[in-house]
């Protein structure tokens, strides 16, 4: 990631800008993610909230984690794209779907998490795998 980064929703009504490097790179791989994506995993790039910009409006869904914490998911109320989420055990922080940069080249993830959910045919290269969260206590797979 560079310093500077911009993204949106694929209809353009949503765009954002992220300044400085973000604080972490994951994919999450927990049934929520997977159905909020439509897909086996999301990826995610955790950015301090002051460090964030978003113009327009997205929609919300107050959801209920795998971890059993508040989650609320952002999206286009116009295209649907997935956009951000904000979690109760990271107070502070956006979480951006990466797939919306304008640029993704620079994302590369530290790590996967919920790997317990993880689909048998995903590989998941050299980053470590944690079966929930690394904040309960679990190591890497």
């Amino acid at each position: 990631m560079t310093h500077s980064s911009e993204g949106g929703c694929l209809c353009g009504a949503i765009r954002y800008e992220i300044t400085g490097d973000p604080a972490m790179s994951i994919v999450c791989h927990c049934t929520h993610c997977q159905k909020q994506s439509g897909s086996a995993f999301s990826t995610i790039i955790g950015v301090p909230e002051g460090n964030i910009t978003i113009h327009g409006a997205p929609s919300t869904y107050a959801d209920t984690g795998d971890s059993g914490g508040a989650v609320i998911r952002q999206f286009c109320g116009n295209c649907g794209s997935p956009l951000f989420s904000l979690v109760d055990n990271a107070p502070g922080m956006v979480f951006v779907k990466s797939g919306t940069l304008d640029d993704t080249a620079g994302f590369a993830p530290a790590m996967h998490i919920w790997g317990k959910s993880k689909q048998h045919w995903v590989e998941t290269g050299a980053a470590p795998v944690f079966p929930t969260m690394p904040d309960q206590g679990d190591g890497p797979e």
